[in-house]
């Protein structure tokens, strides 16, 4: 095998790629995201190893050893970066990084600290050797398939965490004890002294720290652009030249929407970027249209007929198509080579878009691909504003189930199990929503009940902490003991490994019964899934007819 990999959903026969990743990345950069993950594992170790003394010299927020931990780890998520340059150089700076903080330890007077001489917080390379290190060190050298399982439940856990994370940062949000926790976590991958038992543990504590890492993005989130409120996104087009930004980062969109402003350049959103239209510090700007297209994977299609300029702002990019990759801008963490990039700002300056603007301004007007309005904006605020409407259409019976189904779309046949699922529920059923996965529905004419959209869409992946506080929120209100009394059921849809993080958030929060689909983790082995039935009741998707009568009655 000249790579293995099997951290998303479509990878090879679910059971994993060994040539070169079905998302698109060579076998080379898949090994070397292996590596630049064992770097930081390193980098962990250094940091979790300094005495007492020495973490007091730290101060208790965010210094740019954390950031940088927690950037290069969302570097390595699916769809994010396929720049084999630019995991070279994060390598050698991550090493470089771990000795300059060792040299300093030495100088700030604690000479006699011995650090662990593990391989991961030793090994140097060069450009002559680093691909054949890169190979030597991937998922498959832990020989016991269970606890390479669990291990691996907890780095993907943690990768998505570190996403979050990076959105929260990026507003100026305080994590310290989140990224505390996840170097905690990759220095414990390493540990051949934990039990099965312990690594359990650590995943629920995984999922812990997940919750707070998308509590910590939703504050940052909503103190910063207000509340997400009901709103009806524009899904048709202007006649003028435009830019389609496309994945999840809040502080992109602001920025760009301040940059473009009076410009005569039209913003688009695109993907899971379309929640942005629900908050109400966007709404203010002109020339904020609405959204184009549909989820990540069709933007080969979509990119290609929008004509203008096109910014990725994190994770969800496919290989660009030459037709139009000429427009692509990437950013933050987001690569592919020959794609131009546009670099970070200064401290407290704004990130430069004038690349892009002055590109969509000689571009055509965007193909309208489809015309009309689509609905959302239903994150917990706007839930619990809508509160009494809701409780008494439970009382009444007109709603008689709620039917999570959060997560991630992808472009398998398989996938289209989520669209028929949601057009043969019953009429007196609610979707919860939050996700790309929504786009496999919300477009649907499936109606209202009592004038409560029968799709409620909280926003992006990480805005599955707003149905987890809906969830409790509607425990509190029927006074009922366990979250699993409550009218709602859960049918999630993966694909990479922020998903991962969000079910493991809802597995610490005691969800149990929980449909996970299109197809189970070819990361668990037989052994956790047996776990997580037996403890969580988790069951795969079978199909619609059945999962309804078992999901619905």
């Amino acid at each position: 095998m000249s790579m293995f990999c099997f951290q998303c959903q479509e990878t090879i026969g679910n059971k994993g790629c060994t040539i070169n990743g079905a998302c698109g990345k060579k076998g080379d950069v898949a090994n070397l995201q292996d590596l630049l993950i064992y770097s930081l594992k390193g980098l962990a170790i250094f940091r979790s190893q300094a005495t007492l003394a020495v973490r007091k010299k730290y101060a208790d927020t965010c210094n740019e050893l954390d950031k940088f931990i927690v950037e290069n780890l969302f570097s390595t998520i699916t769809n994010a970066n396929f720049d084999r340059d630019h995991f070279i150089h994060a390598i050698k700076e991550v090493i470089k990084m771990r000795d300059m903080g060792k040299a300093k330890v030495a100088e700030m007077g604690f000479k006699n600290i011995k650090f662990a001489e593990h391989d991961a917080a030793t090994f140097t390379v060069n450009d002559e050797n680093i691909d054949a290190k890169a190979a030597s060190i991937g998922v498959l050298t832990t020989d016991n398939e269970d606890i390479r399982s669990l291990r691996q439940l907890i780095t993907l856990g943690v990768k998505g965490m570190a996403a979050y994370a990076d959105h929260a940062l990026h507003l100026g949000k305080e994590i310290k004890e989140i990224v505390m926790f996840i170097e905690k976590a990759l220095v414990s991958t390493l540990d051949d002294r934990l039990s099965v038992d312990e690594l359990i543990a650590l995943v629920m504590e995984t999922g812990k720290y997940s919750v707070d890492a998308m509590a910590a993005l939703d504050a940052a989130n909503t103190e910063t652009y207000g509340h997400p409120e009901l709103t009806s996104v524009n899904i048709g087009v202007r006649n003028n030249p435009a830019i389609l930004i496309s994945g999840h980062d809040l502080k992109d969109m602001e920025e760009l929407l301040q940059q473009t402003k009076g410009t005569g350049v039209d913003v688009y959103t695109h993907g899971e970027m379309l929640p942005a239209n629900y908050y109400p510090a966007f709404k203010k700007y002109d020339n904020f249209v609405g959204n184009y297209g549909n989820s990540w994977w069709k933007q080969g299609e979509e990119f290609e007929k929008f004509n203008g300029a096109i910014i990725l702002t994190t994770n969800c990019l496919i290989p660009p198509k030459d037709s139009y990759k000429d427009r692509v801008f990437t950013t933050n963490n987001v690569g592919f080579a020959g794609v131009k990039h546009i670099p970070a700002a200064e401290k407290g300056a704004a990130k430069d878009f004038a690349a892009a603007i002055e590109l969509a301004k000689t571009l055509p007007s965007p193909t309208e691909i489809e015309t009309g309005s689509i609905v959302g904006g239903f994150a917990h605020n706007q839930v619990f504003a809508l509160a009494d409407k809701v409780v008494a259409a439970v009382k009444s019976g007109a709603i008689k189930k709620f039917v999570v189904m959060a997560g991630c779309d992808g472009r398998h046949k398989s996938r289209n199990y989520y669209t028929d699922f949601a057009e043969a529920l019953p009429k007196d059923t609610v979707i919860l929503t939050a996700g790309c996965a929504k786009y496999r529905y919300n477009k649907l004419n499936l109606g209202d009940i009592n004038g409560i959209p029968r799709v409620l869409d909280a926003g992006q992946c990480n805005d599955s902490y707003s149905l987890a506080l809906i969830a409790l929120k509607l425990k509190e209100v029927f006074e009922l003991n366990d979250i699993n009394d409550l009218p709602i059921v859960y049918n999630i849809a993966w694909y990479e490994q922020k998903a991962v993080a969000v079910l493991l958030a809802l597995l610490y929060l005691g969800v149990k019964n929980i449909h996970l689909g299109p197809t189970l983790p070819a990361f668990l082995s037989p052994a956790v899934v047996d776990v997580l039935v037996k403890n969580f009741h988790i069951a795969p998707i079978t199909n619609v007819e059945d999962d309804i009568k078992t999901m619905i009655g």
